[in-house]
């Protein structure tokens, strides 16, 4: 049974009670208003631009409207988490024989950290309000930035992320729908006004015009949703990324009105700050679990892992690198032995290329194409 909590008392106990669990904004959205967010996702599914996430095409019906994916739904409680760094993640770009690992992906995985902060708040709401509702970290067909633009946790920016007044360009998104009316907040307002910084800044230009992304030359698409090799195009702009990609984060101008003095909740591991591309090409199967335990790295594998690493070496230029990435030439996945190729395309003389592959037995049918491509 529906419950009617209209006092804007009720929204103010809510806000209050998840700062207490930890979030650093909250606020309500009407779930049932008409938004334009569902032709923008159509659009960018008919262009092909969500690449092997095949998932957003499959549930492209259910994530068009809160109410499409859940009827009751009547508001929506947006929660954001300030995960802002305490440095400059471009900064890692310079140092090639290291690796530049995401901001968000340097701590624990935030979808457990904000998922159990979430629950605790449901928890509470249910006990306090009564109602049906689900929670939400990134895991369903639900689109949290359209949902938090409405809340007015910020605006979707022109590189489609959300931008806040208070947080920049970080924030990390929970959400909770209720079948409780709840007074809604309007939006914050904000611009982008005329800047086209993260746009400027994107080296596989990514974003076919503001407001638009093609995932399949997002170097985080390209490190962590493709599967098979990275296309020999976007190769040389990953640089020294093994995982995701903050440019275009990391340049907003928002960001320099970030809360600074707010408590660091969310803490990066100095193991994964900027580990050394060469340790990271000697991972086994057991050490690279064991080096990202609790950390969303692991979802990709560590022959994808090496795969980026691979890549990032040979980017590198630095001819000290090219022992770890000929032992990979013997790896048994294939997609590693095929980077590896590549790699050392790229730092050794030509000659001393010519003969390894010429001593190469290899059968895989990917690998030979990166021999014969290089």
């Amino acid at each position: 049974m529906t419950t009617s909590t209209s006092d804007p008392r009720t929204a103010d106990l809510i806000r209050q009670r998840a700062v207490e669990l930890g979030f650093d904004v909250c606020r309500i959205a009407d779930a049932r208003a008409e938004w334009a967010a569902s032709d923008r996702l159509r659009d960018f599914v008919e262009h092909g631009r969500h690449g092997e996430m095949g998932w957003i095409e499959e549930t492209e019906e259910r994530r068009r409207h809160p109410t499409a994916m859940w009827q009751a739904a009547r508001s929506a409680i947006m929660l954001g988490v300030n995960y802002g760094p305490d440095h400059d993640p471009l900064a890692a770009l310079a140092h090639k024989d290291r690796a530049a690992i995401s901001v968000y992906a340097q701590g624990d995985d935030y979808h457990e950290l904000i998922k159990g902060r979430l629950k605790q708040l449901a928890g509470w709401l249910v006990a306090r309000f009564g109602g049906e509702l689900k929670v939400f970290v990134d895991t369903a067909p639900l689109m949290e930035k359209p949902l938090a633009e409405r809340a007015g946790l910020g605006w979707q920016g022109k590189h489609t992320n959300l931008v806040s007044r208070e947080f920049g360009s970080w924030l990390f998104l929970g959400s909770i729908l209720t079948e409780l009316e709840l007074p809604a907040d309007g939006s914050s307002g904000g611009s982008c006004g005329q800047c086209r910084a993260c746009l400027d800044v994107c080296p596989t230009n990514a974003f076919p015009a503001p407001y638009q992304l093609d995932a399949r030359r997002c170097i985080s698409y390209l490190t962590i949703e493709l599967k098979g090799p990275i296309p020999a195009q976007f190769r040389p702009a990953l640089g020294n990324r093994i995982y995701g990609c903050d440019d275009c984060l990391a340049v907003c101008p928002w960001n320099k009105f970030a809360a600074t003095s707010r408590e660091q909740r969310l803490h990066a591991r100095d193991a994964l700050r900027q580990p050394s591309l060469a340790d990271l090409a000697g991972l086994d199967d057991a050490a690279f679990r064991a080096l990202f335990s609790k950390s969303p790295v692991k979802r990709i594998g560590r022959d994808r892992f090496l795969r980026n690493v691979l890549y990032a070496i040979g980017n590198s230029r630095d001819f000290a690198l090219a022992a770890p990435a000929r032992r990979l030439l013997d790896d048994p996945a294939p997609i590693v032995r095929g980077a590896a190729v590549w790699a050392l395309s790229r730092l050794l003389e030509p000659a001393a290329f010519a003969a390894l592959r010429d001593e190469a037995a290899e059968s895989d049918p990917d690998v030979l194409a990166e021999w014969a491509a290089s």
